[in-house]
């Protein structure tokens, strides 16, 4: 199958202790570019977050965003620091010896200083907390690849199309080419007819410079390339997988071809056609930077 390179996906995981939010989209890039969003806590799952996109995908810019709520109640634990709290009160009696005070401090004072009391987040079972990751990010890449699937398919569809007119074009050359050489021998020998008259014809003579002209306006070659070109791209786009460079070197080689036909071309006809041909390997190149 054929996938396009712009796509998007989303799912979510909720129970009683967390919920997940999972989107991905992407656009069209030469390489694979991953850039995840996510909050600092999830941090240590980012490298395995990379290997499982790997798994869906091989070319694109795209964007993954986690969303994280802890529901927990009992995720966070207070913590008494003694000996703190007994470094306090020793330097307060010290104070009220050196100047002659009352020692008037609390308990309830004492626990308001910095450090006393402190609020310490529970460790995260990270077993449990990956599984329940990967499991929503694998169901949005399943989602992702989905869209990529069927805007692949249209755009593959939408290539053939537009290769078979193509294909026409190319045979409209093809077909074109003798009746130049014709016309130019037509031509050359009424040239020298109203110049001469008809004892003055040398057949040779014309029919070398006619060889020679056909020898510069030959598109045989060319002509063989580009449908060869062609087909390869049908073939390749109907076998599917990750195609996008391959078929995006096909595009620059047919152009490459179409290129050589305009330059060769001394008949109108074939100019007009072979610009026709360009533009439409220009269309096919632009949509080739859709596919992964």
């Amino acid at each position: 199958m054929i996938k396009s390179m712009t796509g998007f996906g989303r799912a979510e995981y909720s129970d009683e202790k967390r919920r997940l939010t999972v989107e991905i989209k992407s656009v069209n890039h030469r390489y694979l570019d991953v850039n995840i969003k996510m909050p600092k806590k999830l941090g240590f799952f980012e490298a395995s977050i990379r290997n499982l996109l790997k798994e869906y995908m091989q070319r694109g810019k795209v964007d993954l965003y986690i969303t994280y709520e802890d529901f927990a109640e009992d995720n966070y634990n207070i913590r008494y620091n003694r000996d703190v709290a007994r470094a306090y009160l020793q330097y307060l009696n010290e104070m009220g010896n050196d100047f002659g005070l009352d020692n008037d401090i609390r308990v309830s004072i004492l626990s308001r200083y910095p450090e006393v009391f402190t609020l310490e987040e529970q460790e995260i079972d990270e077993d449990e907390l990956w599984k329940d990751i990967e499991d929503t990010v694998r169901r949005a890449c399943e989602g992702f690849v989905n869209t990529r699937v069927s805007e692949g398919e249209n755009l593959k569809n939408d290539l053939i199309n537009k290769l078979d007119g193509m294909l026409v074009l190319v045979e409209d050359i093809e077909k074109r080419a003798p009746e130049i050489i014709t016309e130019y021998r037509k031509k050359i020998t009424d040239k020298v007819k109203d110049m001469l008259g008809d004892a003055g014809i040398d057949e040779s003579r014309i029919l070398t410079e006619v060889t020679l002209f056909a020898d510069r306006v030959c598109v045989d070659e060319e002509i063989v390339r580009l449908k060869s070109h062609i087909k390869n791209t049908k073939d390749t786009l109907n076998a599917g997988g990750s195609v996008g460079r391959k078929l995006d070197f096909i595009a620059q080689e047919m152009n490459r071809e179409a290129n050589t036909v305009l330059s060769k071309s001394n008949d109108l006809l074939t100019s007009n056609v072979a610009i026709d041909l360009k533009t439409d390997i220009e269309k096919v190149r632009e949509q080739i930077q859709n596919i992964e």
